[in-house]
């Protein structure tokens, strides 16, 4: 009898499968991670009024003898980007700050078609974030992760709208956290993924697969200006603080805590500190000279880079914990973040817009 039902068992697994199919048990799809997602991605066309200087029409030397200006005219130029709905309530909208820059006007197309004029909110141009606000009911957010909680290897979805197609899904892996050094923003957290990122892209929604916004798609590494599997990503964590900050004040404070940091020596992990300005937060919690900071309320500290994106993008008068190394010895402060001084600065490097 046993005999009998191990045939019939290998009777059925070496039954053949009609090609182009699978058994239903191996079917694998993320459709419903993107039914849920999807809605709360939406479509960005500005317009921009641009300034253009058109040569006069004359005989160089002689334009030259009678110093006749060229003439200005003004043209609108449009563009395409994404954007990612975060409060349904409010109708707030996560973007880039690159694709709304200098727009004369913002419209918000969403996933059933329905468009409205978009408000703005506010714009950080060093971390490339911005809020958009429009007037509508019946919105859908896409509920916010812990981009922290992040892995290398971690299966990942891209939203937006890229070339002006409009909503396309990619999908792909986290390929590396935490890049710098990169010369996009003034502040660098960057989230890599291998998930198609294009132009238009921008804005856009990096998604978990059960459905939690972890990024903001901002720029790829191209020769072409196509995707080559090498995209960014702002994490969310960056771009909810720079938001708060924008929501309630209009403005970001950015915060420092007055000291002069480095990599150190030997390729270790941390920013080491080689200043402390007198009666700075620092100063005043005992961090001294040599101190290795290695971690910012249970957060790691990689690099120099780290540490200044993630105080810049927290606000002024914020308690943390600091965690460092003194020579052999583990120690720990509590102080408070201050408002910087200077601001960041700014670039006008092009992303996927």
């Amino acid at each position: 009898m046993i005999l009998r039902l191990f045939s019939l068992f290998l009777l059925i697994c070496s039954a053949p499968v009609s090609a182009g199919a699978l058994p239903p048990s191996q079917k694998a799809s993320v459709a419903a991670v993107v039914r849920a997602v999807t809605p709360g991605v939406v479509n960005i066309a500005t317009k921009r009024i641009e300034s253009v200087e058109v040569p006069t029409v004359v005989d160089p030397v002689l334009e030259e003898f009678f110093d006749i200006p060229n003439t200005r005219l003004k043209r609108e130029t449009t563009s395409a980007g994404s954007g990612v709905i975060v409060d349904a309530d409010r109708g707030l909208i996560l973007t880039n700050e690159h694709v709304v820059r200098g727009a004369s006007v913002i419209e918000v197309t969403t996933k059933d078609d329905r468009r409205f004029r978009a408000q703005l909110v506010g714009r950080d141009k060093a971390t490339d974030v911005a809020v958009l606000r429009i007037k509508a009911d019946n919105l859908t957010a896409v509920p916010i992760g812990d981009s922290r909680a992040l892995e290398v290897g971690d299966f990942v979805l891209a939203v937006g709208n890229p070339f002006g197609l409009g909503q396309t899904v990619t999908s792909g892996i986290v390929s590396a956290m935490g890049r710098t050094g990169l010369g996009i923003e003034g502040y660098e957290d960057f989230i890599q993924t291998d998930a198609s990122i294009n132009p238009g892209n921008s804005g856009g929604a990096l998604v978990t697969l059960d459905g939690r916004l972890v990024g903001l798609n901002t720029a790829i590494l191209s020769k072409s200006g196509a995707s080559h599997g090498i995209g960014f990503a702002i994490p969310i964590e960056m771009a909810r603080r720079i938001m708060t900050q924008l929501v309630e004040t209009g403005e970001v404070r950015r915060g420092q805590i007055g000291v002069s940091i480095r990599a150190p020596a030997g390729g270790r992990p941390g920013a080491e500190i080689v200043a402390v300005e007198p009666a700075s937060p620092a100063a005043i919690a005992g961090l001294a000279k040599g101190d290795v900071i290695g971690a910012v309320d249970g957060r790691t500290i990689a690099s120099p880079a780290q540490l200044r994106t993630l105080l810049a993008v927290t606000p002024a008068g914020t308690e943390i914990d600091v965690r460092f190394r003194r020579r052999d010895a583990a120690m720990q402060a509590r102080l408070r973040i201050e408002a910087a001084r200077q601001k960041a600065a700014e670039t006008d490097v092009t992303r996927t817009r």
